[in-house]
């Protein structure tokens, strides 16, 4: 699923606007959105540093930013330099 970068994203916990800004250049490279077996209409969309989780509606494209967390790699990586 390729975006382009004036995809209208909602932070809908006010996240960091690094973090949106990371999340639409992800979208307008093409990253994969991962579904969530659970929950219908809700991805995991991943770089080498975060994990987005997002709902992407079905009408309008519109990507709600629902959560983020580190990506497993960045996490070895702190706990490898501290």
């Amino acid at each position: 699923m390729r975006w382009a970068c004036d995809v209208q994203i909602e932070d809908l916990r006010d996240h960091p606007t690094e973090l949106v800004v990371q999340l639409c250049h992800l979208l307008a490279s093409g990253a994969p959105a991962i579904p969530d077996p659970k929950h219908p209409e809700l991805y995991e969309i991943k770089s080498d540093t975060q994990v987005f989780y997002v709902h992407i509606s079905p009408v309008s494209g519109k990507v709600l930013l629902l959560a983020t967390w580190p990506a497993e790699g960045a996490l070895e990586a702190m706990h490898t330099a501290a």
